[in-house]
This record gives C-alpha cells, sequence and structure tokens, in this order.
C-alpha cells in the first residue's frame, strides 16, 4: 500500500491546495509514482495541473459514492509519474447525502483499500473546513501535512487543529500522525513572519518541517497556467521549497519505514 498524506487545515488561504500540487508533482519528478486526489470541491487541485473535465467524465466524487472503480476516476498529467483523481462539481453536495450514511466518515477510505502498489504516495488536497470530506480524509490517510500561513490568525487556530487530529487518532484512525508543519507565503523581511515562525518553533518544535515555502509570485502564477511550478518555472524560489519539501518528506518517510520495519522485527519472536 502506498503512503497517504493528507494536506489540511481548517483554516482557508494558507496555501493547502498549492502545497498539494506541488509537493505531488515534485516527488513524481524524483522518479516516485504519485497519486494526487483532489477532495475540495472548488476543483483547484485539478485544474492546477491543466486538467478539465466534460459532464460525462466521472471523479472523486463517483469514487466515494460507489458508482467507479479508482481505474475509472484516475486521469494522468504532464509528468509522466503523476495521476490525478479530480474534483467535480458533483463533489459539492457530497456532505449532504453523506450525513444519514452508515460509516460516513470511512467512504474514502473503504474506496482506497483497493489501490495496489503501483503507487507510493498519495496526496489528498482537503477542502478548508472540518466536514465529512475532511473527516474522510483524515480516516484514510496515514499522516497530514498542515500548511500554516505566517500570520497570526493561522498560528492560533494551529493548536486546535492538533487538538482536533489527536480526538480523531483516538476515535476513528489510530494510525494517524502528523507528517508535520509547513510554513508557508514567508517573508522573512516582516517582522511578524519571524515572531510567528518562533512561535511555533517554540510550541511545535518536534512537528515543525525544516522547509519553509516563501512568498513567491511564480508560485501564484503557476495555476492560471494549468502547471505546477516546476513546470511553470523550474529556476524560481517557489520551485526550489517545493523541491526541498519533496526531499524532506520522502526521506521522512524512508526513515519512518525503516523504524517500523526495526520494531517489527524486535517484537517478532
Amino acid at each position: 500500500m502506498p503512503k497517504i498524506i493528507c494536506v489540511a487545515n481548517q483554516k482557508g488561504g494558507v496555501g493547502k491546495t498549492t502545497t498539494a500540487i506541488n509537493l505531488s508533482s515534485c516527488m513524481a519528478l524524483t522518479g516516485k509514482k504519485v497519486l494526487l486526489i483532489d477532495l475540495d470541491p472548488q476543483s483547484n487541485a485539478t485544474t492546477g495541473l491543466g486538467l478539465y473535465l466534460n459532464d460525462s467524465q466521472m471523479g472523486i466524487y463517483d469514487l466515494i459514492a460507489g458508482d467507479a472503480e479508482i481505474d475509472q476516476v484516475t486521469y494522468p498529467t504532464a509528468i509522466n509519474t503523476l495521476f490525478v483523481i479530480p474534483s467535480t462539481v458533483d463533489l459539492a453536495g457530497a456532505e449532504v447525502e453523506l450525513v444519514n450514511q452508515e460509516n460516513r466518515e470511512s467512504k474514502l477510505k473503504t474506496a482506497l483499500s483497493l489501490l495496489d502498489s503501483r503507487y507510493e504516495f498519495v496526496v489528498i488536497d482537503c477542502p478548508p473546513s472540518l466536514g465529512l470530506l475532511t473527516l474522510n480524509a483524515l480516516t484514510a490517510c496515514n499522516s497530514v501535512l498542515i500548511p500554516t500561513q505566517c500570520e497570526y490568525y493561522s498560528m492560533q487556530g494551529l493548536g486546535r487543529f492538533i487538538q482536533t487530529i489527536k480526538m480523531l487518532k483516538g476515535s476513528l484512525n489510530p494510525e494517524l500522525k502528523i507528517e508535520g508543519i509547513l510554513l508557508t507565503m514567508y517573508d522573512g523581511r516582516t517582522s511578524l513572519a519571524n515572531q510567528v515562525r518562533e512561535q511555533i518553533r517554540k510550541y511545535f518544535r518536534k512537528s515543525l518541517l525544516g522547509t519553509v515555502i516563501p512568498r513567491n509570485i511564480r508560485l501564484s502564477e503557476a495555476p492560471s497556467h494549468g502547471k505546477p511550478i516546476v513546470l511553470y518555472d523550474n529556476n524560481s524560489k517557489g520551485a526550489d521549497s517545493y523541491i526541498e519539501l519533496a526531499r524532506e518528506i520522502i526521506a521522512r518517510s524512508k526513515k519512518s519505514a525503516e523504524t517500523s520495519t526495526l520494531e517489527t522485527s524486535e517484537t517478532t519472536p
């Protein structure tokens, strides 16, 4: 089974979709086979990779609803080793439809249980809320990556979101881990950004990733061209930062896998 990473934060505008698109793309360009799932009804991760569906094409809604198999909703991208399960307009009504269903928080987990070993990583882009779609992602994933803008309100909500993750770990997903806190839209010239960075480092040192994503105009432009930053401007600071993030996540995953293997061998009689 692949490692499933959920990119989530209950606050909007912190760089979730930008991170999902560019982390997936950069990991794929290292040779890893990656699947990106757009679980946000706004479909920004879908269009950000240059994919526009017609009315007859299916997406993540059809998979969750049980009306399609994984291969029927998986599409190629401009990067050979990156594939996407897109969002469609139908997803907007999914949360209402799920409310009265049995095991409503586990629909995505059930669908993804049929994934085979063709993918090494699955990245899920979540909506900016703690509704049923995000709960489905947090139930299905192995770990959650939390993009956090270097501003006061983002930091204020970070602690609450981490408490929510701990609650979910105790109820819906005992294996859930925090992949890391990722600082985004960082501008080292401002005192506020540096103060926020120091506060997050103080309180969440173990979870804070080494990579920091800077404010970068090329990162902002790339989605309108339907391209990840590494295809739009590979020489930009935005591209450099997401390449660094991909390497850090891959290295952490490898270390975690080695630790798990060691622990298993030590407890096996």
